[in-house]
């Protein structure tokens, strides 16, 4: 036996049945439109697409390939800090190869400062979320409090963001105190930035796993 559908609407005071409740079929176009799911409320707020990886995995690469992809104007912030010849060619060869359409700050720290300040119709790449864990790590910061801080900055930043972070849990445990203090930081900073994230995609020998949402 079909359900009915009971609209409790009073008839017309004058006729027969005055004031009892209408009983409607789940055919009826009323019933239907009192039933009606609500309208799905969509997120208009810039996207944020977390990438995760191992280092040499084809992660980076990966990311500036989504941001190529986009038509919005792009920039770029680079947290790793230049010591040595081997560093500076690693980043020369970055230049090189993003060129030079893209507007790049270098902010080894502040990078929540800058995302608050990015234009809404820029798409920035922050490379790497590691490498920022790693400045404040050494330079003895309160990592939660710089964790919340970046975390709120992302929440408010008006640019569609792409996000770059090492899996760096997948090894065997370091021998030191230090090390062992980086790897359980980063695995929270990840664990973190995936739930804030609309999507992640983890990148393993260049090729990307679609964890949560879709490219």
């Amino acid at each position: 036996m079909r359900a009915l559908a009971i609209a409790l609407i009073s008839r017309p005071a004058s006729g027969t049945g005055a004031g009892c409740p209408l009983v409607l079929g789940l055919s009826s176009r009323y019933a239907q439109k009192r039933n009606r799911s609500p309208p799905r409320v969509k997120n208009l707020s810039p996207s944020v697409t977390f990438i995760l990886g191992g280092a040499a995995s084809g992660k980076s690469k990966f990311a500036e390939n989504l941001c190529f992809k986009s038509a919005k104007s792009k920039s770029y912030i680079a947290t790793s800090q230049v010591f040595d010849d081997e560093m500076k060619a690693k980043v020369a060869a970055h230049l090189r190869q993003r060129g030079t359409d893209w507007t790049t700050y270098e902010e080894p720290l502040e990078a929540a400062t800058l995302l608050h300040q990015l234009p809404g119709d820029h798409i920035c790449l922050l490379d790497c979320a590691t490498m920022w864990l790693t400045n404040h790590l050494l330079a003895e910061h309160d990592l939660a409090a710089a964790q919340a801080k970046l975390l709120d900055a992302i929440k408010a930043c008006p640019a569609e963001l792409v996000i770059v972070s090492n899996e760096v849990g997948l090894g065997i445990v370091p021998e030191n105190a230090l090390a062992r203090r980086f790897r359980e930081a980063q695995g929270r900073l990840n664990i973190a930035l995936a739930a804030s994230a609309d999507t992640v995609v983890q990148v393993t020998a260049g090729l990307p796993l679609v964890l949560k949402g879709q490219l």
